[in-house]
């Protein structure tokens, strides 16, 4: 937005312009925008949103104090600020996170109007990596932006939009959502013209109930498809066959699809795209990323890169988001796979597979609760047990009430916890020189302690 000044941007957010910048400030738009006034720096645009304690147009003083380029707040605390003439801009609207979104529409299809194309990402599971994936595919062929971490609701998305800046060619975000008209509500402020559904599976049941809500949940992201814009979704899946359009192209991954994986050993891959081959060497070998990878790969398609231009990257370096399964290395030989960021049955699964296919030694899996998963929460804790055993998990600690469920169907050794640092200080003692150590569960249960603590935990 810097080509853009305080004129352009309050049209573009509905909002009133009370007060212009001043000296400096009317040089160059804002960099990004801010909701966070103690980290407000020059040349950032604060949005005051309101919760359910605060409201954050309470700060806009504080913001502009901190050198903000200027603020956009409700017009209760708009005037205040326009009257305190603190050189910053003022810009005043009713419902702030409305302008914000509309804000990021605009910048969005500024962006578009030079070229850039825009990828949304979402799925029941995967779709924060299948989103850094994708961003390292393209890095060698485009000025790629891809939405840090984990800004993917109707906050953390236009955020993420009016960070990109001029000159961006292509965008990748992602889209989460807990139930229904959520992705519709994200699709409408990024516009995408490639969608990428990951997958399907048993995850905000609480909310949805079915797997066929949630599938229609996530197929909003198709319905408010251009037509000629281009759907990537899993081969031979059933739950979203009726959601696909005519008018929206649609390239499948997986065993069957456009894109399929044919062979991965010795650290390369070898995929079939449509009748070609394309060989490439991730720093990756999870089943789970390498399906990802797959997802990836179509996407990279649908924005016109060339399996030939994929082939010529040497090798393809891919740097997860935080808590995604990373492999940590301890004191003794122990591994870590931190994957605590969030959990859910197939994430679960997948990161017991990790697990399984890793470990040189001991298998321990440090579980907790997954959480939003409704009546049928106790069956699908009971299931994650049984697979932890039929992968060959050695120790298993629960972490919280559902995770408890998970001994009933496990017949190794065992022990239940209340919570992180229950199960830190209990796992502490047992651990042994070589083992790998699983750290999971839902993001409220917080077992990043778990995983930090072990950092500090000598092996007897």
């Amino acid at each position: 937005m810097r080509a853009w000044d305080a004129s352009r941007i309050a049209a573009a957010a509905g909002a009133t312009l009370l007060v212009e910048p001043t000296g400096e400030r009317t040089e160059q738009g804002p960099l990004r925008a801010t909701i966070d006034s103690r980290h407000a720096v020059e040349g950032e645009l604060f949005v005051g949103l309101r919760g359910e304690r605060v409201d954050g147009g309470e700060h806009a003083l504080e913001a502009l104090g901190a050198g903000a380029w200027g603020v956009l707040v409700d017009p209760e605390y708009a005037a205040p600020a326009a009257v305190a003439q603190s050189g910053g801009a003022v810009l005043s609207h009713p419902r702030p996170l409305e302008a914000m979104q509309a804000l990021a529409r605009a910048w969005r299809r500024e962006l578009g109007s030079s070229g850039a194309q825009l990828v949304g990402v979402t799925g029941s599971t995967g779709k924060t990596s299948t989103k850094d994936i994708l961003a390292a595919l393209l890095a060698s062929h485009r000025r790629v932006v891809a939405s840090p971490e984990n800004l993917n609701t109707e906050i953390g998305l236009p955020l993420a939009l009016l960070a990109a800046p001029a000159g961006t060619q292509a965008l990748v975000v992602e889209m989460a959502m807990r139930g229904a008209g959520q992705i519709a509500e994200l699709e409408a402020i990024a516009e995408p013209d490639v969608g990428v559904i990951v997958n399907v599976g048993p995850v905000h049941l609480e909310l949805l109930g079915s797997l066929e809500a949630i599938a229609a949940a996530k197929a909003e992201l198709i319905a408010g498809m251009r037509p000629g814009a281009t759907v990537v979704v899993p081969a031979g899946e059933q739950l979203l066959e009726r959601h696909l359009r005519a008018d929206v192209d649609t390239l499948t991954f997986g065993d069957g699809g456009d894109v399929a994986l044919e062979q991965a050993a010795h650290g390369r891959v070898r995929l079939r795209v449509f009748e070609q081959t394309l060989e490439l060497q991730p720093s990756f070998s999870q089943a789970h990323n390498l399906q990802n990878l797959l997802a990836a790969v179509a996407a990279a398609l649908a924005l016109g890169i060339e399996p030939a231009e994929l082939a010529a990257q040497a090798s393809l370096q891919v740097r997860f988001s935080a808590l995604r399964g990373e492999h940590l290395s301890l004191s003794g030989g122990v591994v870590v796979i931190n994957d605590c960021y969030n959990a859910n049955p197939m994430s679960m699964r997948a990161a017991i597979d990790d697990l399984a296919e890793t470990a040189p030694a001991r298998r321990v899996a440090v579980l907790g609760d997954m959480l939003e998963l409704g009546p049928q929460a106790p069956r699908l804790h009971r299931e994650v047990g049984l697979y932890a055993a039929e992968r060959g998990v050695d120790l298993l600690i629960t972490v919280g009430a559902l995770a408890a469920e998970m001994r009933t169907e496990f017949e190794g050794e065992s022990y239940s916890t209340a919570d992180a640092a229950a199960a830190a200080e209990r796992l502490a003692p047992l651990l042994c020189e070589g083992d790998t150590v699983l750290v999971k569960g839902s993001r409220g249960v917080g077992l990043e302690r778990v995983a930090d603590a072990l950092g500090t935990a000598r092996v007897p």
